[in-house]
């Protein structure tokens, strides 16, 4: 039976972990739910004073995916909790990758949200997409294009409004108010 609550979630996450054959010391791994995470499925954030690992899950992106993808992320989050428990770091390298494929898990999980801004180059085909209001889209004025560096604009997707500078930001985020 597939969880209907995040308790739930969380409960079969932890009972899901035992079953996979990774090195990691379970009674070490605290779990969590994200309620703030907009495009990431998961994360595992390591507390060197400790040694703990905490596994954050997205419930959203549980309910995108569905609990036969969503395992994908489990594992994939065990592979972090593994790297940090056995050399007190984590990133998605080689190392990273190798156990992963060892485990069939993703080495990137994929996003469960629509991006709500993109910045768009003027002059090439690079785009961005951005799911809150970072510097880059506050004030693209001060940006350039990642490719190019030619100038770029920012979208709003859902409304389609544009912008080129910090005063059009405001405006654009004035205008659409709760809409944002």
């Amino acid at each position: 039976m597939e969880p209907t609550t995040r308790d739930e979630l969380l409960d079969a996450a932890a009972s899901y972990a035992e079953t996979v054959p990774v090195e990691v010391d379970l009674s070490a791994v605290d779990w969590e739910c994200s309620e703030r995470a907009m495009r990431r499925a998961g994360a595992c954030v390591y507390h060197r004073g400790t040694g703990r690992v905490t596994i954050r899950l997205t419930w959203d992106a549980y309910r995108a995916f569905g609990w036969a993808e969503f395992t994908g992320t489990i594992r994939h989050e065990l592979v972090h909790a593994w790297e940090f428990q056995r050399y007190g770091e984590s990133g998605h390298g080689s190392r990273f990758a190798e156990k992963a494929r060892e485990l069939d898990a993703p080495r990137h999980c994929r996003s469960f949200a629509d991006a709500r801004l993109r910045l768009v180059c003027s002059s090439c085909d690079w785009e961005a997409r951005r799911y809150r209001a970072s510097e880059a889209v506050k004030r693209p004025a001060r940006r350039r294009c990642g490719a190019c560096g030619a100038r770029y604009r920012v979208e709003h997707a859902e409304s389609g409004r544009r912008w080129r500078t910090h005063a059009g930001y405001l405006v654009a985020r004035r205008r659409l108010g709760s809409e944002w």
